[in-house]
């Protein structure tokens, strides 16, 4: 009986591993060299990715940042607020995972739908 419950047990565990979602979203305070000879200081909003799910968003903006995510179904929504515009022009570098069942990418600049205006895959 305890081999049974440990069997059932492990495989469980590995089929809530493998479904589970991997969105992670984080602000970095350093630039990989790999990212930083990509980014273009004139764009405001780019994203640079490797492809799989893995996303570098740069994010140019006068005054203080503050970003959040919202997921719905297939779509992830980046907001970010600015506030206190101070005129001074400051780069602003987010990493963000996306699971497999994440498809769409949005982006709001205080509640404005904005587009990347520049999308690199390295």
């Amino acid at each position: 009986m305890k081999k049974l419950f440990f069997f059932i047990f492990i495989v469980i565990s590995i089929l809530s591993a493998y479904h589970s979602s991997t969105l992670s979203f984080s602000q970095l305070e350093t630039v990989p060299n790999n990212v930083q000879d990509k980014i273009d200081s004139n764009l405001k909003l780019q994203s640079i990715t490797d492809g799989d799910k893995e996303y570098y968003i740069v994010f140019h903006s006068s005054g203080d940042v503050e970003a959040d995510i919202e997921t719905q179904g297939d779509t992830v929504t980046i907001k970010f607020n600015v506030s206190n515009n101070d005129g001074v022009v400051g780069q602003h570098l987010f990493y963000l995972t996306t699971g497999p069942e994440h498809d769409v990418l949005n982006v709001l600049v205080n509640g404005e739908i904005t587009p990347f205006d520049n999308v690199t895959v390295q």
